[in-house]
């Protein structure tokens, strides 16, 4: 017989852990699906780098600006309601990128995604404290584990869907014989059709999405869900961050969870950038983003599987490690080489993500939820970081390096830090004594 304090998820629990795990996938669709609209969006509206990329500071600025809200209202009643709040702001976001499109302004779009991610930061802020507590505390980290391990499956469909249902189908993106745009010599009256016909392109995923997410939430809504039966629904959010702020491994995760977030956007959305400057299409380009992510989900199998024989936060730091010798590569080299160190880079993100919320959140108790909150406004690092590496390869050059290479200095420094966060909680921190 098995020891329960081992078991990753009971059988009792083993459906609602199901439902609760694919809305994983079903935000990382959104997040990779939209990761590519920065390029999109850049041609087709005719904007800079530094505009464009306010499509990532709309979408999880989203996150930083609900997350609190999101954990005051899952503490006040239940993780379940908190869910199907968040469901029904995805599902409100998602559609109203059909009026967007039919007024073909910029901002309409970005307020869809803001509206859009409202909903994430409710699922996200839910759906990861209530699989730490699906079981036993000693497992809790293997658990967040595996269950993020079906959010690049949902990544992989929006980049599959992106790759090949939006970005090959834009005739902004059509080139003549010389690889130069076409789009960009073309008239204002026939760079008006061209702009219609591309942003409906872009419009119906997202349209699609919507009413996927509609169905969901009537699956939740109908299921029997478990909940806390010690949960403490008294909300008394000043006490819980007084708390958590003294927490010192709390404190750090915030932080390192805010370079992670930045590095993982940085190098999945200007992967494309990173492939136009070797004279790759953007179509093409994104293939090697299904390649990254391919490469993060299976490491972040293998690094779960690891978690059972090590502790996670030597792996955290040793993954971290390896992201600064793969990005530092990436700077440095120009060429396939560098693209190919971009492309790896995603083996040692894997695990970062979900095994910095579960250290940050060991030990908490009904703080959990509040705590979740913090982490969750930590992917506020996706919305500030991508318009600076836009910034800097707006430059051109920097010294003898091309300004798309220099750039990656930024997610080289967020390695930096992640790697002094693993080290701090396995050397400096108090330790518990599970993984």
């Amino acid at each position: 017989m098995k020891d329960p304090e081992k078991v990753v998820v009971s059988k009792k629990l083993l459906v609602p852990f199901i439902l609760i795990t694919s809305l994983f996938a079903l935000w990382g669709f959104a997040n990779d699906i939209t990761n590519p609209m920065v390029a999109a969006f850049q041609t087709v509206m005719e904007i800079s780098n530094v505009r464009a990329a306010l499509v990532q500071f709309a979408f999880y600025g989203g996150y930083a600006t609900m997350a609190i809200p999101a954990a005051l209202f899952v503490k006040r009643f239940s993780y379940k309601k908190g869910i199907l709040v968040g469901l029904a702001l995805y599902a409100v976001g998602a559609l109203l990128f059909f009026p967007a499109a039919q007024y073909e302004i910029f901002e309409f779009f970005l307020v869809s995604l803001y509206i859009l991610t409202f909903g994430l930061a409710f699922l996200e802020t839910t759906a990861n404290p209530y699989i730490l507590s699906m079981g036993a505390p000693e497992t809790a980290t293997r658990r967040l584990n595996l269950a993020q391990s079906f959010n690049p499956l949902g990544s992989l469909m929006g980049m599959f869907v992106a790759s090949n249902f939006i970005l090959s189908a834009l005739e902004s993106e059509k080139r003549d014989a010389d690889g130069n745009l076409i789009f960009t010599a073309l008239s204002e009256a026939e760079k008006a059709g061209i702009r219609t016909h591309d942003l409906s392109v872009i419009r119906d995923p997202y349209i699609i999405l919507g009413f996927v997410v509609i169905v969901m939430f009537v699956v939740i809504l109908l299921a029997k869900m478990p909940t806390r039966a010690d949960a403490n629904h008294t909300v008394r959010a000043g006490d819980s961050f007084r708390r958590l702020f003294k927490n010192v491994r709390y404190r750090e995760g915030v932080i390192a969870q805010v370079f992670y977030v930045g590095a993982q956007i940085m190098c999945w959305t200007f992967i494309i950038h990173y492939a136009d400057n070797l004279g790759i299409p953007k179509a093409t380009a994104q293939n090697y983003n299904i390649v990254a992510m391919v490469i993060f989900l299976s490491s972040r199998f293998i690094s779960t599987m690891l978690m059972k024989y090590l502790n996670s936060r030597l792996l955290l730091m040793v993954f971290a490690m390896g992201g600064m010798v793969t990005i530092t590569g990436v700077i440095l080299i120009q060429g396939m080489a560098g693209l190919y160190l971009l492309v790896a880079t995603s083996a040692f993100m894997s695990l970062m993500f979900p095994t910095i919320y579960g250290i940050a959140l060991e030990g908490l108790g009904d703080d959990a939820t509040i705590g979740a909150a913090g982490l969750v406004m930590a992917i506020v690092g996706g919305a500030l970081m991508p318009p600076l590496q836009g910034a800097i390869i707006d430059q051109g050059t920097v010294g003898w390096l091309p300004a798309v290479n220099f750039s990656f200095i930024l997610p080289l420094i967020s390695f930096v830090v992640i790697a002094i966060y693993g080290y701090r909680t396995l050397k400096v921190h108090p330790k518990l004594e599970f993984r």
